[in-house]
């Protein structure tokens, strides 16, 4: 199924017509399945009648091969395209009533492909398979018994041994999630096994495990609003549901405009399905807290926000991410299903949409998607929905930032980068005067630090002038610097410097563009030929010192020039890279020149690693170092550490996926040999394939390969241990000196260092669960300060 390929019912000629089973059945692969894929969208007929048509065709007019393949299609609409669970549902009941044999057949499917999606550990599709199977309960399809048994066989993983909390978490929260669709039927056919299928889930819940909700709270602070974690706010939500008779208002429900038909259908019941065991290779969805900024008082006029344990209010949340799901490709087609959603006029649209979708921008770990696909969706919604949409949305930015004192550090930085984004959008109009109480605090503290922030992204999608003209004077303290370079050696202070006739040397011959060797043979030129004013030799660190500082200084005029040089000077870059001091040394000049220009460090320092001019570990190191400590708190340091750590990941990756295809292609030709008839050995060729220049074997190839990836792997592992054992040494130095002192350690230097920390888990998630052990047994030891080995103990909770 091509969702990109969606059609419409917009008109008469695309809807189904009775036609030779001949033009039918050509036409199946072009039109039929489009209008499944978009039924219940747009049309100018109403979606009852296009339902019967749907069925009349499926039914009568389709020959017995198509419909095994309309079959399929249906299933994968089911995984696929969860906000129309109910209408796949009334369109499966509808064929179940006319053909017996037919519902069997969709729920054999359906039954596999819920096997397969687990086998997979494809989480979302089971998810969706779930729901469908209680709403065919509604549709007479499936028996209320036989999805009691189903939801048993779930709950019954929770008393699985030896199995990690997500994986049970999971089972109990697709039952949960499940129930608004199916609570009524059940609670009116099977209450006495409903009730006791709850009190199950209740002492599930109540026994579990919370270790790590706090590292994925937005806020520390549950005032005003409560930060929940996510299955005990659905409990809460199912529970109230459940006292109010499992009435809810919210779903839309196309069945029942058919339920005299419908309720005519035989059902079926769902086959045994076993749940497959827990394997060391699973990987769970991670726990979530439930993202809360509003409630019904910030929201005046027009209809009433549910309240937080209302079941509402989950699933318009769950509708709206389901839609983004759908529609990621597409932002102008998001936007507009947004705003038509199912059940809009019933609560104030604008609030839950803003609420849901930066949920999802600082959503932890990591956001499903690319923040640029947030922040264009956002715009997309101001445009479309000028009246409304800007004004809450301000509102939010505001309600953020008040309460960003408490807010995750992670967040602080998708905060500022996606509300920078947002002011470039509208010529950087905001009232910025109403934050002005922020420039009489520390500038450690979150406010001017976001301010900051904002600002230099400001400038980074901008130019500094602009930037310092549309805030108010009081705010210029807040203001990046110049983006200008700095030249230690052009000043009135510099005649003293040590070298400094190498450097009038360089700036001359650099300005008459000189080859590579007679740049090289200068700085190579016999101890004392470069000596300063006191006669003595040059050493290597300070070479690299003067001969980046000049070249960067020449070159200064654009980021086209600065790559060109560093490109044309390569070479001499490489021969000066002699150990790791002179790499801490290439970075610590780069930095000293351009450290006004953030944007232009991280650039530089991207381009360094990819030339192989400096290692992985010396960047680590250098950020760490006490010659760059003036901008560990500056989010500019940790892009440079993340970008650093997903290059050096980047390669372990490729050479994982080379060593993958080679391993497949053995395989395929393996296989292929097999089929073959076997020939007689040709002595000629055995001799010929037993020299010295014969061509290396496949599984010669696969062996070096898999040692290259040993090697990338263990270079991977030791990289992380460098930068954990860094943030330990840090933040204990810390510790240990506010101590000393007798002073709390609890500053906002500790606070931004301990969010740093969190942050790294976060953002290499994937990579870090492989080599928890290690972190354990050497970086986070018993004897580390616990506020230190908090963060590693909650974040090995997010799979434990």
């Amino acid at each position: 199924m091509n969702r990109k390929e969606k059609r419409s019912w917009n008109d008469d000629s695309d809807r189904p017509t009775k036609r030779s089973r001949h033009d039918r059945d050509d036409d199946l692969g072009d039109n039929l399945e489009h209008l499944i894929v978009r039924l219940g969208e747009k049309s100018t007929s109403s979606l009852e009648k296009n339902l019967e048509e749907l069925v009349d065709i499926l039914d009568h007019d389709v020959s017995k091969s198509a419909k095994s393949g309309i079959i399929k299609i249906i299933c994968e609409c089911v995984a696929e395209i969860p906000e129309k669970t109910s209408i796949y549902a009334t369109l499966v009941g509808l064929l179940n009533n006319r053909n017996y044999d037919l519902g069997a057949n969709v729920i054999e499917l359906l039954s596999k492909g819920f096997k397969e999606s687990l086998k997979n550990c494809e989480w979302t599709k089971s998810h969706s398979f779930v729901r469908f199977f209680a709403d065919l309960v509604n549709c007479h399809v499936i028996s209320p018994a036989s999805l009691m048994n189903f939801f048993e066989t779930l709950t019954d993983v929770t008393m699985e041994d030896n199995i990690p909390q997500v994986r049970s978490d999971f089972f109990i929260y697709i039952v949960l999630s499940s129930l608004p669709w199916v609570g009524y039927e059940l609670y009116d056919k099977k209450e006495q096994d409903l009730e006791q299928l709850l009190n199950t889930i209740e002492n599930y819940i109540a026994k579990r495990s919370r270790t790590h909700h706090t590292p994925l709270r937005v806020w520390y602070s549950d005032t005003p609003h409560p930060q929940e974690e996510y299955l005990d706010c659905l409990w809460a939500q199912i529970s109230k549901l459940r006292s109010d008779k499992w009435a809810e208002r919210h779903i839309y429900r196309p069945y029942l405009s058919f339920g005299k038909v419908l309720c005519e259908g035989l059902q079926h019941n769902l086959p045994n399905i076993t749940i497959p065991p827990h394997a060391p290779s699973n990987t769970y969805p991670y726990p979530r807290v439930v993202f809360r900024l509003f409630d019904y008082t910030d929201c005046p006029d027009g209809p009433i926000l549910p309240g937080a344990h209302s079941i509402e209010r989950y699933l318009v949340e769950e509708n709206v991410k389901w839609i983004i799901d759908s529609n990621y490709f597409d932002v102008k087609e998001c936007a507009q299903a947004l705003l038509t959603l199912q059940g809009s006029h019933k609560m104030p649209l604008e609030y839950v949409l803003i609420e849901t979708i930066l949920a999802e921008i600082f959503a932890l770990p990591t956001s499903k998607y690319l923040e640029i696909f947030y922040g264009s969706l956002l715009l997309k919604l101001c445009k479309m929905q000028p009246s409304s949409l800007p004004q809450v949305l301000a509102q939010s930015v505001q309600i953020l930032f008040d309460r960003i004192d408490t807010m995750n550090a992670a967040c602080v930085d998708r905060f500022a980068s996606w509300f920078a984004y947002h002011l470039s959008n509208f010529q950087y109009t905001w009232s910025w005067d109403d934050w002005s109480s922020c420039l009489t605090l520390d500038p450690l503290h979150p406010k001017p630090k976001f301010v900051r922030e904002c600002l230099l992204r400001c400038m980074r999608l901008s130019y500094h002038q602009r930037i310092a003209e549309i805030v108010p004077d009081g705010f210029k303290i807040l203001l990046p610097d110049v983006p200008e370079p700095m030249d230690k050696y052009n000043t009135e202070d510099s005649t003293n410097l040590p070298g400094i006739s190498l450097v009038g040397k360089l700036n001359q011959m650099l300005s008459s563009r000189p080859t590579i060797e007679q740049v090289g043979e200068l700085l190579e030129a016999p101890e004392g030929a470069n000596g300063d004013a006191s006669g003595e030799s040059i050493p290597h660190c300070l070479k690299i010192d003067i001969f980046l500082t000049v070249l960067l200084n020449k070159a200064s005029k654009s980021f086209s020039h600065l790559f060109s040089a560093l490109l044309k000077y390569n070479k001499i870059l490489l021969s000066l890279n002699t150990s790791e001091e002179a790499q801490k040394q290439i970075l610590t000049t780069i930095y000293e020149v351009w450290r006004h220009h953030p944007q232009l460090l991280v650039v530089l320092t991207n381009k360094l690693l990819k030339a192989g001019i400096i290692q992985y570990p010396a960047v680590v190191n250098w950020l760490f170092s006490k010659e760059y400590s003036d901008d560990f708190t500056r989010s500019h340091t940790w892009e440079i550490l993340h970008s650093t750590v997903k290059r050096q990941t980047k390669s372990v990756m490729n050479i994982q996926k080379e060593l993958k295809n080679l391993k497949a292609k053995a395989g395929k030709e393996s296989e292929k040999q097999q089929e073959e008839p076997e020939k007689e050995d040709d002595p000629k060729i055995k001799v010929e394939e037993s020299g010295d220049d014969a061509p290396m074997t496949e599984e010669d190839e696969i062996e070096r390969i898999e040692e290259k990836l040993e090697v990338a792997l263990a270079e991977q592992r030791d990289l992380f241990v460098i930068i954990f054992q860094n943030f330990v040494s840090q933040l204990s130095e810390h510790i240990r000196s506010c101590e000393s002192k007798g002073k709390s350690f609890k500053t906002h230097w500790f606070r931004w260092g301990i969010g740093r920390l969190q942050q790294a888990f976060f953002e290499h998630h994937q990579h870090l669960f492989n080599i928890i052990p290690t972190l354990e047994s050497i970086v986070f030891t018993t004897d580390l300060d616990h506020h230190i080995s908090l963060i590693f103990k909650q974040f090995c909770s997010l799979q434990a």
